[in-house]
């Protein structure tokens, strides 16, 4: 398990990174472009990118919290039986997970914005 917490750990590192790297790219490259549909297309996909994080975070709350029910349960069924986990390592991987669904749509286009406007600003030189 502890191999699998510290991927889940690294990787949200990793989108931090990512997403920390992306956004001020994005920003320099539409401000420098002053373009009002940059600017409109940056507010409805921030608004969508949002959304999204926060559907995805709610659906994989649910789903964490369904997994800490059946363990509490479980418990109660079977006091005989260990717990695979102690309850702060489910909540500390459920945070990770929570966090990890809501990072990745920012993410994802943060990094996809960047790409696209770094690769437009080299085709105006």
């Amino acid at each position: 398990m502890t191999t699998r917490r510290s991927r889940k750990s690294r990787s949200l590192a990793a989108q931090s990174i990512e997403l920390g790297v992306a956004v001020p790219q994005v920003i320099a490259h539409r401000l420098a472009r002053m373009d009002s549909q940059e600017f409109y297309r940056m507010g409805s996909e921030k608004v969508a990118a949002f959304n999204e994080a926060w559907a995805a975070m709610a659906m994989q709350a649910a789903l964490e919290n369904q997994k800490m029910a059946l363990s509490f349960l479980q418990s109660f069924w079977f006091p005989w039986a260990r717990p695979r986990k102690s309850a702060s390592r489910q909540l500390s991987d459920a945070a990770l997970g929570i966090l990890g669904k809501g990072m990745a749509p920012v993410r994802r286009r943060a990094v996809a914005n960047a790409k696209r406007l770094g690769a437009a600003r080299r085709r105006y030189r």
